[in-house]
C-alpha cells in the first residue's frame, strides 16, 4: 500500500510545486515587504533622513548592512521605509484605477450606443501615447509630490480596466442568466453589478495582480526622473537616481534596485499563478 501511496503524494507535490511554486514564492516575498513596510520605525535603528556627512558613502559593514549615502544616510533604513511609499502608491493607483475603469467600462458596453463608442474614443486618445511619457508629462504640469503623481499615473492607469470590462461585459451579457434575470425583473444596475461583474472578475483579478507590479515601477521611474516624492522622503526610485552616477559606491543604487526587482517579479509570480488558477483548461492539465 505505501509503495501505491507514497509515489502518488510525491507526484502530486512535484505537479503543485511546478504549477503554483513561483507564485507561492512571489506571496511570500510580497508579504514580506509588506511585514518590512509596516513594521519599519522597529525594525531598523536609524532615521531614513538622519544626516550624518562623516559617514558619508560608506560601504556595507556591521554597523550599516547596505552601507551609507551622499549624506551618511543608512541605505538599509531607507530601502525599508521607502517599501511604505512604493507599495502604498502601487495599491492605491491599481485599485482605484481598477475599480474606476471596470465600472465605466461596465456600464458603457452594457448601455451601449453612444456612451460605448464615446468611451471608446477616450481610451483609444489615452492609448496613443506611452504611459509613462504622458504621467511624465501630467506629473511635470502638476508639480512634485507623491499625491500629483499618483493622480497622473491614475489619468493612464484606468483605460486598461475600462477596455477589458467592456469586452468581458459584452461576453456576458447575451448570456442565459443574464436573461433570466431581467425575465425575473432584475433591474440593470442589479444585473450589471451583482451578476456580470462577478461573473467576469476573473480576467480583472489578473491584471490588477500583474499591473500591482508595473505600477509601483512607473512610480519609481517618475521619481528616478525627480518627478514622483519630494526629498529626502525615502523612496526606491529616487534612490537609485541619487546613485546612478555614483559607480564606485555601488551600494547606493543597487539595493533599491533590488528592491524594485523583487517586488515587481514577486506580484508578476503571482499574477501568474492567479492566471493559471482562474483558467480551468491551465488547472486540469
Amino acid at each position: 500500500m505505501s509503495e501505491i501511496v507514497l509515489p502518488a503524494v510525491a507526484t502530486s507535490r512535484q505537479r503543485w510545486m511546478r504549477r503554483y511554486g513561483l507564485p507561492a514564492f512571489g506571496a511570500g516575498v510580497i508579504v514580506l515587504w509588506i511585514v518590512l513596510a509596516v513594521f519599519a520605525p522597529w525594525i531598523t535603528p536609524y532615521d531614513p533622513n538622519f544626516v550624518d556627512v562623516a559617514a558619508r558613502l560608506q560601504p556595507p559593514s556591521w554597523a550599516h548592512w547596505m552601507g551609507t549615502d551622499t549624506l551618511g544616510r543608512d541605505v538599509l533604513t531607507r530601502v525599508v521605509f521607502g517599501a511604505r511609499i512604493s507599495l502604498s502608491v502601487g495599491f492605491a493607483v491599481v485599485l482605484i484605477g481598477a475599480a474606476f475603469g471596470t465600472l465605466l467600462g461596465a456600464v458603457a458596453a452594457y448601455v451601449a450606443g453612444w456612451a460605448e463608442e464615446g468611451l471608446m474614443r477616450l481610451t483609444d486618445l489615452v492609448f496613443c501615447f506611452p504611459p509613462i511619457i504622458l504621467a511624465m508629462a501630467i506629473a511635470a504640469a502638476l508639480g512634485i509630490g507623491t499625491v500629483n503623481t499618483c493622480i497622473a499615473m491614475l489619468v493612464v492607469w484606468w483605460p486598461k480596466f475600462a477596455r477589458l470590462a467592456r469586452s468581458l461585459v459584452l461576453t456576458q451579457r447575451n448570456l442565459e442568466y443574464v436573461e433570466a434575470a431581467q425575465s425575473i425583473g432584475f433591474g440593470p444596475a442589479h444585473i450589471l453589478l451583482r451578476q456580470i461583474i462577478p461573473n467576469a472578475v476573473g480576467p480583472l483579478v489578473v491584471l490588477v495582480t500583474l499591473d500591482l507590479g508595473n505600477a509601483i515601477l512607473v512610480f519609481a521611474g517618475l521619481s528616478f526622473l525627480g518627478l514622483g516624492t519630494v526629498p529626502p522622503t525615502a523612496e526606491w526610485g529616487a534612490m537609485v537616481g541619487e546613485g546612478r552616477q555614483l559607480v564606485q559606491q555601488w551600494w547606493v543604487a543597487t539595493f533599491a534596485g533590488l528592491a524594485i526587482l523583487t517586488v515587481v517579479m514577486g506580484f508578476n509570480f503571482i499574477g501568474d499563478g492567479l492566471r493559471d488558477w482562474l483558467d480551468p483548461h491551465a488547472r486540469n492539465r
